[in-house]
């Protein structure tokens, strides 16, 4: 099946991590979204139960805290950054610029719903 979705900034999901979602494409074995975060807001910190995430920074800074097993990481985030966030990795995310934080995320195999993340304990006071 072909598939063609062009961007609607008026009809956009809140993710469970609390940031701003827009669905784009969906295929058999994966799915995109544009992710934004507000200037100045952190994520809640979750993990995903069966999905892994590639993500590519498009536009803002901020900063991401990645957990996998015993290795935990802070990574900046700036336009052209890419990242991956296998599943069971605990993760949250900051805007720490002045206008939206604006992320590109691929998920693989297709976000089957908000069920899929869990809260976990972050390392910045959720919002």
């Amino acid at each position: 099946m072909l598939i063609t979705k062009e961007l609607d900034l008026k009809n956009y999901e809140q993710a469970p991590d609390g940031s701003r979602v827009y669905l784009l494409s969906r295929g058999d074995r994966g799915s995109m979204c544009l992710c934004y975060l507000p200037a100045g807001c952190k994520s809640k910190a979750v993990k995903h139960k069966t999905v892994e995430e590639v993500w590519y920074v498009i536009e803002g800074k901020g900063e991401i805290w990645r957990k996998l097993g015993s290795k935990g990481e802070n990574t900046a985030l700036h336009p052209g950054i890419s990242l991956t966030i296998p599943k069971d990795t605990s993760f949250q995310f900051r805007n720490t610029f002045l206008d939206t934080l604006k992320i590109l995320i691929i998920t693989m195999p297709p976000w089957p719903g908000n069920e899929e993340a869990t809260r976990v304990q972050g390392i910045w006071e959720d919002t």
